[in-house]
């Protein structure tokens, strides 16, 4: 469990840093002064790239697209409920778009963290394709 809190914490970190309804992000800050610091922009950018093709590619390779929908239509399915109860309200854009983070951090987590679940269920661990 604390693996898939991790691999979770990682990707809404990597989310929210790329934006967030705060001032505080790499889309606000390369729109406000990337033209002024091009070479640390490019960097930044290249080292979100980066962790964005390590978990779409490994949740892409876990789940697939109809299992990163089907983790999707969960969250959003979730927090249906918790508006229909009352607990959560959808007046706040800003709210929103941290839901919107949440509910995207949770399907890169568990797609990054899949192989560990069954193995754990199944006894069977995946193995990469080779080509040989």
């Amino acid at each position: 469990m604390t693996g898939f809190l991790w691999r979770w914490l990682f990707a809404f970190g990597l989310l929210a840093a790329t934006y967030n309804p705060t001032e505080f992000n790499y889309a606000r800050w390369v729109m406000d002064h990337g033209g002024a610091n091009l070479s640390i922009a490019v960097l930044v950018g290249l080292l979100l790239s980066v962790g964005y093709i390590i978990y779409l590619r490994a949740t892409l390779r876990s789940i697939g697209p109809f299992g990163m929908l089907l983790v999707l239509a969960l969250v959003g399915a979730i927090l249906w409920v918790l508006y229909d109860l009352g607990i959560v309200s959808l007046a706040n854009p800003g709210f929103n778009t941290w839901l919107g983070l949440l509910a995207l951090s949770v399907v890169l987590g568990i797609g990054l963290s899949w192989s560990h679940v069954r193995r754990y269920l199944s006894g069977q661990a995946d193995m990469d394709d080779v080509d040989e």
